[in-house]
């Protein structure tokens, strides 16, 4: 019980400012959110009596918001000299919680967008800044309704910055390259934010997401994202917009809701003609595409059979074959002298294939995981990128035991999630590592790359190489990992 008023009753998440719990207002009889706020415990205690008194004052001034899209702050109750910050029990889950399971479509991000910015907007107008927006404080409640979390309310302004002690309040792939230098933010900081979330959100994942957070945070001074390949026309325009490294350069919020309308109205109805084919058939033509096409063309289009481009750089090498995979949905492409494993039972073992050459020092691997079995959903990320990234993590921070994996070197992971497959995102692991498998004094260097695909349907295709990370073999090793994941033919990506 706090404050002598608040039940807390479970658990609702936590991060690295503090932790939100369920509770009942005993009092009202109403169903509330509870902030726990996380104070480090050396601090001395003059410090962390002002943490403390800034934490309210903030949470006065984030209750003087009203606005639908801005969660309520009710109260802040002192629990042995703690303030516990008191709020609206918001119904749904996050917008990070969404993105585990797929990307948005550029009309929902931008309805969602246009919601998050009206509240940014209704903040700065009253002098408060956010200095946190990511996927995770945008609640998706109920009746459509989107909320802004944590207002500010567990974040410190003049808060020591990364150059004194090399930490910051945020989190790094969200956060405005004038930030992680050090200096005074801005609304235009936020709508920085706002700009990583609507990438997020249509692509899966930040463009500014690395390994580790140093990394990402010189992604976020010096890298260029490349250009969203979800999002097009006004959406594309704000992300674009807003992800300028000059705070100036950055558009209004004007500028902004006004492009996420255009990106989040219904398309224009179009004109539809039917057009007379053999056999009684027809094909459609919008009014504009029969405007643009003459009669002839229309003819031959219909008359003709439809030629399917080869998607792959070049022709197949002479020493390689294709193989029809029909347990994988999939045509995959190996050297002609490696030996084919499939296993045995592919309800125990998973379904997979596997390619070795003659030496047993190259192996390729092709696995599927299908979104609707209950032993892997929960496995299976909201994006290749994801997926890469959250296999990355497990692998540097020794979680995973795959490949004999030497504890000393480390093992080292590189991401590539600009990757493409068949004209759709994919994402590229390398791991070099040292092999401890076959002589733990003295393990082997070795080097990996995976492939992620993840299809319209939600089915995971992790497709391996691995081969000497030194030696005779490592450009081979390479080479043949370039060709095989080139020529992956998926069915139904």
């Amino acid at each position: 019980m706090i404050a002598g008023r608040y039940r807390l009753l479970s658990k609702l998440g936590h991060g690295g400012m503090g932790t939100v719990w369920r509770a009942k207002d005993e009092t009202v009889d109403r169903e509330v959110a509870v902030k726990e706020p996380r104070v480090p415990d050396h601090l001395p205690e003059r410090e962390r009596s002002n943490a403390f008194e800034r934490m309210r004052r903030e949470a006065r001034a984030a209750a003087r918001l009203d606005h639908p899209a801005v969660v309520n702050v009710h109260d802040v109750a002192v629990e042995d000299g703690q303030p516990w910050i008191v709020m609206e029990f918001v119904k749904g889950r996050s917008l990070g919680a969404a993105l585990q399971e797929g990307t948005l479509g550029a009309r929902e991000a931008a309805r969602i967008g246009l919601e998050v910015l009206d509240a940014l907007d209704a903040a700065h107008q009253a002098g408060i800044l956010h200095r946190d927006v990511k996927p995770d404080n945008v609640m998706l409640g109920t009746h459509d309704r989107v909320v802004l979390t944590d207002f500010g309310i567990a974040q410190i302004e003049g808060e020591t910055n990364l150059t004194d002690t090399g930490g910051f309040v945020g989190s790094p792939e969200f956060i405005a390259p004038e930030r992680v230098l050090g200096q005074r933010p801005g609304p235009a900081s936020d709508l920085w934010s706002l700009g990583v979330v609507l990438y997020a959100a249509t692509e899966g994942v930040s463009p500014f997401r690395r390994n580790n957070t140093p990394a990402t945070l010189q992604s976020v001074l010096n890298a260029t994202p490349a250009a969203p390949a979800s999002a097009k026309g006004p959406l594309a325009e704000v992300i674009n917009g807003l992800l300028q490294k000059e705070p100036s350069r950055r558009p209004s919020a004007a500028r902004v809701r006004q492009l996420l309308k255009d990106a989040a109205a219904p398309p224009k109805e179009t004109q539809v003609v039917r057009v007379a084919a053999p056999g009684g058939k027809g094909i459609s033509l919008s009014r504009k595409g029969w405007i643009g096409v003459g009669a002839v063309v229309v003819a031959a289009v219909v008359a003709t059979v439809l030629v399917v481009v080869n998607p792959f750089a070049g022709p197949l090498p002479d020493d390689w074959k294709e193989k029809e995979e029909k347990d994988l949905r999939v045509t995959t492409a190996y050297p002609k002298d490696y030996q084919r494993w499939v296993p045995k039972d592919p309800e125990t073992d998973g379904v997979y294939v596997r390619y070795t050459d003659r030496s047993g020092v190259l192996e390729l691997r092709l696995d599927l995981m299908v979104e609707d079995e209950d032993d892997v959903t929960d496995k299976i990320k909201g994006s290749a990128a994801s997926q890469a990234y959250a296999e990355a993590d497990e692998i540097e921070n020794g979680s995973t035991t795959a490949w004999n994996m030497a504890e000393k070197p480390a093992p080292k992971v590189k991401t590539d999630d600009k990757a493409t497959h068949q004209d759709k995102r994919a994402a590229i692991n390398t791991i070099t590592y040292a092999d401890d498998g076959a002589d733990t004094e003295n393990p082997l260097p070795k080097e990996v790359k995976i492939m992620y695909f993840l299809t319209k349907d939600g089915d995971l295709y992790r497709y391996s190489a691995s081969y000497p990370g030194k030696g005779d073999f490592t450009e081979r090793g390479r080479e043949v990992a370039k060709t095989a994941f080139e020529n992956l033919k998926i069915k139904n990506p």
